[in-house]
């Protein structure tokens, strides 16, 4: 019988789709990384269906939209995140060792979760510096970078002797800022911290600008939904939020890149780990984001959490030589979802009827057959920004095109959204009144009406 792989997922934190230099980004180097894809393959078309943190890594772990898991929101919930169906629990009853180390993040407590038999977390979104974390429910004071910290772990963790195939959700901290947690779930943003070593990386390195980085007049003329939102981001409460990460500025997307120096190191030193104990081919390696991120596109940033390609595209890589033939690119809508249902599929199990998602194998294997055509992104307003008021959103992506139905401010849907992406693909015009697209706007809505109940689970 062929030996099960190792199951290893790498998740960043807030890392958008072009945040790594074979993701695209023009200045950013990430050897280590960029090595999953140049031996594996890249996922051209990854999406989050929930862009925030806590609905998406919940989706992660169980394989369903978050309206089906319960956790739709960055508020704590506690209990509803130790009642997680988690593909871990799958992997334990199928002879796997179960680890988790980092980022948490559903629920402020960093406690240990069902389904892991070696666990480090730490509470709300953790420290950068000097973090306090949970190993296997004890809580330890650490001294010195969390990125730094979590390497090691990891590597420790790998490096050990296991008498059976392992699975190791590696959630990095990183490129989050500081953040200090209140206890309702809402944070209070502080501002990024860099190790000291890449102090000095990129400096005066630019990001080039996008032609959707318009003025807010200019957005409201084909984003009619947002008029509220983007005078509401001028007010003293929320530049009170803003400020501290240099919104939508250059400085941001260099120390969003220094601190990724950190996380590509860790990454060349797992790269060393496994294949110092022999384990490289036969460890199956996912790296990932936790959902997008905005460089003021549309006039959005620090935000993540919107329906355009910014928000809701992950960075999505996969080695495994047995399956993923080297610089090979997947073009086909993948979810989140599609992790776990993967995962479980590799470890020798069938995905239960409660996962959403489907499992990618597949698609390594140039199988598309039956492939899914369109994706849902759901969003709940929430009220832990003053700017996001009336925001509820359901949205359908395809291939080509992507429709916003505002939920709570649309009458009729006059304020709603549709995009040909491949015309339009920086998502500047709104052609949701424009009578030659009234064919596609309805096919759109009624693909919308029976992906919404399916989410549910209905």
């Amino acid at each position: 019988m062929a030996k099960k792989p190792n199951l290893l997922v790498i998740l960043i934190d807030d890392l958008r789709f072009d945040e790594f230099g074979a993701g695209g980004h023009p200045y950013m180097k990430t050897p280590h990384i960029d090595r999953i894809a140049h031996e594996g393959a890249l996922f051209e078309r990854a999406f989050h269906t929930t862009p925030i943190c806590s609905p998406n890594r919940a989706s992660i772990v169980t394989g369903q939209y978050a309206s089906r898991h319960g956790i739709i929101d960055n508020v704590a919930r506690e209990a509803a995140s130790h009642r997680l169906p988690n593909y871990n629990l799958a992997l334990q009853k199928l002879g796997y060792e179960t680890a988790h180390i980092g980022k948490w993040h559903m629920g402020n407590s960093g406690a240990p979760r069902p389904g892991y038999d070696f666990w480090v977390a730490y509470d709300g979104h953790g420290r950068l510096n000097d973090p306090k974390l949970n190993e296997n429910g004890t809580y330890v004071q650490h001294q010195g970078y969390v990125t730094d910290i979590m390497n090691r772990m990891a590597t420790d963790f790998i490096n050990r002797k296991h008498g059976k195939p392992w699975a190791l959700m590696f959630a990095h901290k990183a490129v989050h800022p500081d953040a200090e947690q209140a206890a309702d779930g809402t944070a209070k943003m502080e501002g990024y911290r860099v190790a000291a070593r890449h102090q000095d990386l990129y400096k005066d390195a630019i990001f080039p600008k996008t032609p959707n980085m318009l003025p807010a007049a200019e957005i409201i003329k084909q984003k009619p939904a947002w008029a509220e939102s983007l005078h509401l981001r001028t007010l003293p409460a929320s530049r009170a939020v803003l400020d501290p990460l240099f919104a939508g500025q250059q400085e941001e997307i260099r120390l969003r890149a220094r601190m990724m120096a950190a996380v590509d190191e860790g990454v060349g030193m797992i790269f060393e780990a496994l294949e110092r104990t022999g384990q490289l081919d036969n460890t199956f390696i996912i790296f990932l984001g936790d959902n997008g991120y905005f460089f003021g596109e549309h006039g959005l940033g620090p935000d993540r959490r919107f329906a355009y390609e910014e928000g809701i595209r992950s960075p999505f890589t996969v080695r495994f030589p047995k399956l993923a033939k080297a610089g090979s690119r997947v073009k086909n809508l993948v979810i989140c979802q599609d992790i776990a249902p993967t995962l479980i599929e590799l470890a020798g199990g069938k995905p239960g009827q409660h996962i959403q998602g489907r499992s990618f194998l597949p698609l390594l294997k140039k199988d598309r057959k039956g492939w899914r055509k369109s994706v849902l992104i759901e969003y709940w307003a929430e009220n832990a920004y003053p700017w996001l008021v009336g925001m509820t959103y359901k949205a359908v992506r395809t291939d080509r095109y992507k429709y916003i139905h505002w939920v709570n401010l649309s009458r009729n849907g006059e304020l709603d959204e549709l995009y040909d992406l491949e015309k339009d693909p920086y998502e500047i015009a709104n052609l949701s009144k424009r009578p030659a697209y009234r064919a596609i706007k309805g096919k759109l809505q009624r693909e919308l009406r029976r992906l919404v109940p399916e989410a549910l689970g209905l």
